[in-house]
Order: C-alpha cells, then sequence, then structure tokens
C-alpha cells in the first residue's frame, strides 16, 4: 500500500510540488491518472475525497485524510512531515513562498489560460516577473540566503519553502531556459539555491521521473503553446 494518492493531471506543473515534498521525505504515492479526475469532476461532490474543482487532490492513505489546493496539501505536508520552522513567523513565510509560488505559475499561465501570450503581452509581462524573482532574492537576503550556501529561511537543512523554491524555478527554467536565464540574472541566489536544492538525490529522481512520463509538457494546453512561441522555447 502506498502512502499517499495523488490526483493531479499528467503534467508537472501545480501537482510537481507535491511530487516533490513526497520524494524528499521518502513517501511513496499512486497517481490516481487523468481518467479517474475526470470521472470524480463530473461526478457528484459527495463522491468526491474531498471537495474540489480541480486539482491537485492529496490522499493520505494511512489516516485517510483528504484535501485540495495546493497551497493546503503543502502545508499539511509540511505539517505531518516536519518541514516546517519551528516558530510562527517562520511558519508563515514558508506558506507565504508556497502561495507566491502559486500565483507565479498562475500568471505564466495568464491565469488559467483565459488569454493567450503575444510578444507584446511577454515584453509588458517581463518587469512583473523580474519583479516576482526579486521576492525569493529579498526574503532570501533578509532571513537566510546571505551565502551561495544558504538556505531560503536559514536552517541547517532543506525544508518546505527551499523545496518549492527548487521545484518552481528549476521546472521553469528546464522548459523555458530563457526564463532561467532571467532568474539568473534578477536574483542570482536563489537561482544557486534551486539549482543546489534541485542537485540533492530525491529531487534529482522526481524531475528525471516527471521527464520521462511527461515529456518537455509544464502546464500543457494551448497556453503553453503560446508561451513556448513567443519565447520560441
Amino acid at each position: 500500500m502506498t502512502d499517499y494518492t495523488l490526483y493531479y493531471w499528467s503534467a508537472p506543473f501545480r501537482g510537481q510540488f507535491v511530487r516533490a515534498v513526497l520524494a524528499w521525505a521518502g513517501k511513496t504515492w499512486a497517481e490516481a491518472g487523468d481518467e479517474q479526475i475526470g470521472r470524480l469532476m463530473e461526478g457528484p461532490v459527495k463522491a468526491m475525497p474531498v471537495p474540489f474543482m480541480g486539482p491537485p487532490v492529496l490522499v493520505d492513505e494511512q489516516s485517510g485524510f483528504a484535501v485540495s489546493q495546493m497551497p493546503a496539501i503543502l502545508l499539511y505536508l509540511g505539517e505531518s512531515l516536519a518541514l516546517l520552522p519551528e516558530d510562527p513567523a517562520g511558519r508563515a513565510l514558508a506558506l507565504k513562498v508556497v502561495c507566491d509560488a502559486n500565483d507565479v505559475i498562475d500568471e505564466l499561465t495568464r491565469d488559467g489560460g483565459k488569454s493567450m501570450w503575444t510578444p507584446d503581452r511577454w515584453t509588458e509581462f517581463e518587469p512583473r516577473l523580474t519583479k516576482w524573482m526579486s521576492f525569493w532574492e529579498e526574503i532570501g537576503r533578509r532571513h537566510g540566503l546571505k551565502a551561495e550556501s544558504g538556505l531560503l529561511l536559514g536552517g541547517d537543512a532543506p525544508g518546505l519553502a527551499d523545496i518549492v523554491t527548487a521545484t518552481l524555478w528549476t521546472t521553469i527554467a528546464d522548459r523555458f531556459p530563457q526564463i532561467g536565464e532571467i532568474l539568473k540574472k534578477s536574483a542570482p541566489r536563489t537561482a544557486a539555491l534551486a539549482e543546489r536544492v534541485s542537485g540533492l538525490p530525491p529531487l534529482v529522481a522526481v524531475a528525471e521521473q516527471a521527464r520521462r512520463d511527461y515529456g518537455d509538457t509544464w502546464s500543457g494546453g494551448q497556453i503553453e503553446a503560446s508561451l513556448r512561441k513567443v519565447l520560441k522555447a
């Protein structure tokens, strides 16, 4: 029996954060698959493991607890797997990093593909993207990332904020090298942290599995195609 069941589409995107945290903690999980997700979304709410409009959904198979929404899932895993700082301020900052990561990928997909990327829209957006990147740089400067070997919120071992940071930026940079270059120029310590943490064995393994399973796909659909077109990725 696996430790968890993850309901997420066949793509990295939001689901990759959950996979990365589970892999880091040495947990096993099963992927429910697109067909099962579709059936649940089309069926009655009372048949869902937890009420949700869209994945991710995580079911803890040991306790039967189920939760949706990526930040809520990561908060649950951070608490239950001891990946959060001990002090309330540190825990709040870790959750902020999770929510910021969620916002970044929302903006890169133009709020779920409500409109497509064009060269003019990307040119207008790029300063906003570099501002987002600067958030990680400044949080790290204030709290822990004062040297190339530092962690985002300090500490002796990577925690939830570091895993999320590494997963966000390295998954994007791997699929869109142009964005990776922007990160290196705009937030060099963040880029170094992401590369360093993503190079640790559990995260290497989960990234390699994602590459085998999903290829170049990041979010999928027309919105990813339009982003690739403007970046020529």
